[in-house]
């Protein structure tokens, strides 16, 4: 039988199934079957990335909320952009804005307190992308991100936008200090 020519039998989906083939729809089964458990176990004991809460917003509203708490919570200001450098209360909420191309402000964090971030796009999609420690969300305008985290570790943590945002989109850089 050749891939090219039609196949002798028409009627080929009442040919009986070879060996062969029932092996390998055996192997792709219980291969799904053990990725189907992985994804379980790795939710519950992996290092993968946060389960996270979203609500429908406006970049209005959402603005408006940052533009708050910012004015609560300044301690300073960094670069030549005067960047506010928020000290977000231990446990409690902090906001971070996505724009074109920045993230806004920059937060401060204590070590060993959760914290809930709030993180929403005022313009297109944006990818956070906290590192060394490799979280990754996808920031959508429209949508307010909740991502709950505990630093274990002090230090300056990078933002990076990991998706591509226009033009500017190299310079897309943020900060988080843990202290």
């Amino acid at each position: 039988m050749s891939a090219i020519l039609p196949p002798s039998e028409r009627l080929w989906w009442k040919q009986p199934i070879d060996k062969v083939e029932w092996a390998w729809i055996a192997i792709a089964f219980v291969w799904g079957m053990v990725m189907f458990v992985m994804m379980i176990y790795w939710h519950v004991y992996g290092k993968q990335n946060l389960s996270n809460e979203a609500y429908k917003t406006s970049p209005e509203m959402f603005a408006a909320k940052a533009e708050k708490f910012i004015a609560e919570n300044t301690i300073r200001t960094e670069t030549d952009q005067n960047i506010p450098v928020v000290k977000v209360p231990a446990g409690g909420d902090g906001y971070l804005i996505a724009r074109l191309w920045a993230w806004y402000p920059i937060l401060e964090l204590e070590k060993g307190q959760t914290y809930k971030i709030h993180l929403s796009s005022m313009d297109y999609n944006h990818g956070f992308s906290l590192q060394p420690v490799n979280i990754n969300i996808q920031v959508i305008p429209g949508y307010e991100h909740v991502v709950k985290m505990t630093p274990t570790k002090e230090g300056t943590y990078a933002i990076v936008c990991n998706e591509y945002c226009g033009i500017g989109h190299h310079s897309m850089l943020g900060r988080i200090y843990v202290k």
